[in-house]
């Protein structure tokens, strides 16, 4: 069998026999791997000219629907991708995270792209910049799809989640992919991206897949593409420094197998909670994925006086870890990939027992269930112990990947800072402890040097998703040998796929460009109220000012009797006159509920609820006798989907609202937001 590449719109296969890959429970083969005689030109060009221009023309909401509609059509399709999955030596659990974990990111990314991103084909971010002192020129930023291609390398640990999470937010930006899983896997990643063409969700030329080697693609891209890797630090330095890259600033991200810490506290004593999570998440990160995996712990930090104890307890815990094929009942660890990746750990692991003794396991006398110990790629969990971890560099500096750690011991807090530093840059550390003070001294010691910090108590182990699970919502990636990225993280991510862009001009233009209020941007009058409007027919810019009114006593006495608020500044004539205002004002809540009552129209009409309120400030006091006046704009419209048939069409708008006093000084402003009706279906 072929594994084959999608290019162009085709299926196809390389023009020579290539790579054969095996199964790695027994053996067996899956098939072949190449992508000899493919044109690389073709894949860049197809979605340059093709996918790219369809994706942006798109706005953020109508990708994110499409992000869930796949999600959905994936979810259904789980069963076979198990299927296949199982054949890379990952148990049911290990499957459980690199697919259903990878379609998560999916559905996470459209909720966050239809909650946080207008619907727009373009990003307005941050407030204007008053740039004159007319204020007739500002500046605002802006953030538009980049126009070329997204080329995703990624290792062969999670041929899923590790494709997921990359074309989630590349996708959500605007910008076409092109994938290269690792070729010892990607039977499975094509397995996905056939069913994400057949789903034909998202325009073609959108997403292509190369399975095999890259060839020369990295010498055809320009500066509208970017470049992201995940893998070996080896590897992604090379890529790194490959001349085109570098010629052409092309944006390269890096997420690099690190040497991954875990700290257990001074304070922590066996047979405690905190203890018992330590030795669970140090074995769990040991055998998920057989430990493949770029989070995984490969250093495990103890203090010297527990050192025989979290020996003994691990030992304890890891011999009871079954070995074999997956497929096979009570089996927890399946094999590595493939039986390279296997002669590779136990050569690396040669090299570690050089300078640290062996605690558990690392060698060849061990037994499996099930499977082809002969023709499979089966490595027992190991565990070394170095005595002295602040003079020997290896631990420090050689990753065996595969289900191999090592236990090292620390005296101090400032010691167990010490070494996690010298891994010299990770993905992910994590600290276990139930002594807040300590927390926060080697989290703030040590975060320069980590991605992301898991702190592990009893108060928060229920919910905890643990030391190796990345969060689409969180930043994935680190400094240093983790390779210098950041992957993930919520909207961050999105915006890498992105051109930032400083615009400047008159508030009007830019207004115009932005399709939100600019402050002096040109008002728009009307004599028909904008509550009456529905969210058609309402101009940005158009702007209602309102009656005036005076503040009153009895408005202060009444409001707080409402409201229960009796604050000094409102009541206490003496107080107040000692306080920052110098006597008595008004309730910050009253003014802008006054505010609300002199630009609402109260009769029925197309305003079907007040959205929410952002950016509140109370700029100047208002005293008993002051006048107030309110400016009502609309600065932005948000187009919503419906949600149910029965729904009525709506949007929101986002009001920006100045009030003012009689010496037209600013005493409040800030942005309402309401839920208005749309005509159209």
């Amino acid at each position: 069998m072929k594994i084959q590449s999608y290019i162009a719109g085709q299926w196809t296969d390389g023009q020579d026999q290539g790579v054969e890959v095996f199964n790695a429970v027994n053996g067996d083969s899956v098939g072949w791997v190449s992508s000899s005689g493919i044109d690389f030109t073709q894949p860049l060009a197809h979605a340059r000219s093709q996918g790219g221009p369809a994706l942006r023309k798109l706005s953020f909401h109508d990708r994110a629907n499409r992000l869930k509609a796949l999600a959905q059509h994936l979810l259904a399709k789980k069963e076979e991708f198990y299927r296949i999955s199982s054949w890379t030596g990952a148990t049911r659990i290990d499957s459980w995270i690199d697919i259903e974990g990878g379609i998560s990111t999916l559905f996470t990314y459209s909720s966050l792209v239809r909650r946080e991103l207008p619907n727009e084909t373009f990003l307005v971010e941050g407030e204007a910049e008053r740039l004159s002192a007319e204020g007739s020129f500002i500046g605002r930023h802006i953030l538009v799809p980049k126009e070329g291609v997204a080329v995703h390398i990624n290792a062969f640990n999670f041929p899923c989640w590790g494709m997921l999470e990359k074309i989630a937010p590349s996708l959500a930006a605007g910008m076409p992919v092109i994938v290269k899983p690792a070729t010892v896997s990607s039977y499975l990643t094509e397995a996905v991206v056939r069913e994400i063409i057949a789903s034909g969700l998202f325009p073609e030329g959108s997403i292509q897949l190369i399975s095999g080697s890259v060839g020369d693609l990295l010498d055809h891209l320009n500066e509208q593409d970017v470049v992201t890797f995940t893998g070996s630090a080896s590897t992604g330095q090379k890529l790194r420094s490959h001349p085109n890259i570098v010629t052409h600033s092309i944006p390269f991200t890096m997420e690099a197998d690190s040497l991954n810490c875990s700290i257990l506290g001074r304070q922590v004593e066996p047979g405690s909670p905190e203890f018992d999570l330590y030795i669970k998440e140090v074995a769990k990160e040991m055998s998920v994925k057989a430990g493949q995996k770029c989070t995984a712990i490969r250093r495990a930090i103890v203090p010297n006086n527990r050192i025989e104890a979290v020996s003994e307890a691990l030992k304890a815990r890891l011999s009871k870890m079954t070995l074999g094929d997956p497929a096979q009942e009570g089996v927890r660890m399946g094999p590595l990939v493939g039986r390279s990746q296997m002669k590779d750990v136990w050569q690396t692991l040669e090299q570690l027992k050089g300078c640290c003794e062996l605690v558990h396991g690392g060698t060849t006398d061990f037994s499996i269930v099930g499977g082809d110990r002969e023709k499979g790629a089966y490595f027992p969990s190991t565990l070394l112990y170095c005595d002295k971890p602040l003079s020997t560099d290896a631990p420090h500096s050689i990753e065996a990947f595969g289900p191999v750690s090592t236990l090292m011991g620390y005296t101090d807090t400032d010691e167990a800072i010490s070494i996690a530093k010298l891994g010299r840059g990770s993905l992910v550390g994590s600290l276990v402890t139930s002594d807040n003070q300590e927390a926060k001294q080697i989290v703030l010691g040590s975060a320069a040097y980590h991605g992301r910090l898991l702190v592990l108590n009893s108060d928060c182990a229920k919910e905890s998703t643990g030391h190796g699970s990345p969060l689409p919502t969180l930043v994935h990636g680190g400094p240093g040998r983790a390779g210098g990225g950041e992957e993930l993280g919520g909207i961050r991510a999105i915006k890498h796929y992105m051109q930032r862009t400083a615009i400047q001009g008159h508030p009007t233009t830019l207004t115009a460009i932005t399709n939100e209020y600019n402050p002096g941007s040109r008002q728009i009058k009307d004599p028909v109220h904008p509550f009456k409007k529905h969210f058609e027919d309402l101009q940005i810019g158009e702007t209602l000012i309102t009656h005036r009114r005076t503040v009153t006593e009895a408005d202060i006495v009444n409001f707080g009797c409402v409201s229960g608020d009796h604050f000094y500044a409102h009541f206490d004539e003496l107080a107040a006159k000692d306080s920052l205002f110098g006597k008595r004002v008004a309730h910050g809540y009253f003014v802008i509920s006054a505010a609300a009552g002199m630009f609402v129209e109260p009769s029925p009409g197309p305003v079907l609820a007040n959205y929410g309120m952002e950016n509140l400030r109370f700029v100047e006091p208002v005293a008993i006798g002051d006048t107030i006046q309110v400016r009502l704009t609309c600065k932005q419209k948000i187009k919503k989907d419906r949600r149910t048939e029965e729904e009525k069409p709506n949007g929101v708008v986002v009001w920006d609202v100045e009030v003012i006093n009689q010496e037209h000084t600013p005493v409040a402003i800030y942005n309402i937001l309401t839920l208005v009706e749309r005509r159209e279906e």
